[in-house]
C-alpha cells in the first residue's frame, strides 16, 4: 500500500501544474461483496474501507477523479436468504487494493470559487484496475481454501451527493458497485483446468463488489476560467 500512495503522490504535482481547480482528500466507509458466496445485498457494509482521492475539476459540471482504495471482503452463506447457501455453507474473505480513474458529473453546477453552500448529486464512471488473492478449494476438502496473487479489471458507477460545508472543504455521501471482469474473488470459478479444483454456484455472472461511505477533499488552485477549448 505505501509504494502506491508514494505514486499516487508523485503524480498529484505533475497534473495539477496546469490545473484550475483541484481536490485530495480521504475516503472512509466500508465494504461489501455480491456474488456466489454469501449474502446478494447489494449495498450492505460488513468491512471497513479507505482510500485516497484527487478531483482535477475542468467545470462546475464535470471533472476527472483518481483514487486509491482497500478494503477486504467477506462472503459467509450461513447469512444467506437463499436456502442452497445456506445448505452449503461455505465461506470466504479477499483482500481488494484498488485504483481508479475516471470522470465525475454534477447534475448541478458546482463551482468551488463560489464560496456560497451548494449541493449537488453526482454520478462516476470510469475503469479500475485491481489487486486480489485468487481463490480455490480441492473436490476432497471444500472448506479449505487456498490462494495466489491476482490482479483483474472492473468497471466502478458511484452515485453521491456533496456540499461545500467550508470555502475549503467539500463533503461527499457516496456509494459505488463495481462490476468485475472475474467470478473468483469468492473461489467459485478458479481459472484453471484441474478436474480436482472445486467450481460452483453461477459460472455465468461475473463478480461485484461495493464501497459505501464519505468524502472529505480539501479544495486548492487558481480561480478557473471555463472557456471552450
Amino acid at each position: 500500500m505505501k509504494k502506491i500512495f508514494n505514486l499516487l503522490l508523485c503524480f498529484f504535482p505533475l497534473i495539477t501544474l496546469n490545473a484550475q481547480i483541484n481536490e485530495i482528500g480521504v475516503f472512509l466507509g466500508g465494504s461489501n461483496f455480491v456474488g456466489d458466496v454469501g449474502k446478494t445485498t447489494y449495498i450492505a457494509p460488513e468491512k471497513p474501507a479507505f482510500g485516497i482521492l484527487y478531483k482535477w475539476n475542468r467545470s462546475p459540471r464535470h471533472s476527472w477523479r483518481f483514487s486509491y482504495t482497500q478494503s477486504s471482503v467477506i462472503g459467509n452463506d450461513l447469512k444467506s436468504s437463499e436456502t442452497g447457501r445456506k445448505q452449503r455453507g461455505f465461506r470466504f474473505e479477499n483482500d481488494i487494493k484498488e485504483l481508479s480513474a475516471g470522470l465525475e458529473f454534477n447534475f448541478f453546477d458546482f463551482n468551488l470559487h463560489d464560496y456560497h453552500t451548494k449541493i449537488t448529486p453526482y454520478v462516476y464512471t470510469g475503469f479500475n484496475f485491481f489487486i486480489f488473492d485468487n481463490l480455490y478449494r480441492y473436490d476432497t476438502s471444500p472448506n479449505t481454501i487456498y490462494s495466489e496473487n491476482s490482479h483483474s479489471f472492473g468497471i466502478p458507477i458511484i452515485l453521491g451527493i456533496k456540499s461545500n460545508i467550508t470555502p475549503h472543504f467539500v463533503l461527499g455521501l457516496e456509494a459505488g458497485v463495481r462490476y468485475t471482469f472475474t467470478d473468483n474473488i469468492d473461489g467459485s470459478n478458479p481459472n484453471t483446468d484441474n478436474p480436482n479444483i472445486l467450481k460452483f454456484g453461477n459460472l455465468n455472472n461475473n463478480d461485484w463488489y461495493v464501497f459505501s461511505g464519505i468524502t472529505l477533499t480539501y479544495t486548492f488552485g487558481q480561480k478557473p476560467c471555463y472557456c471552450a477549448e
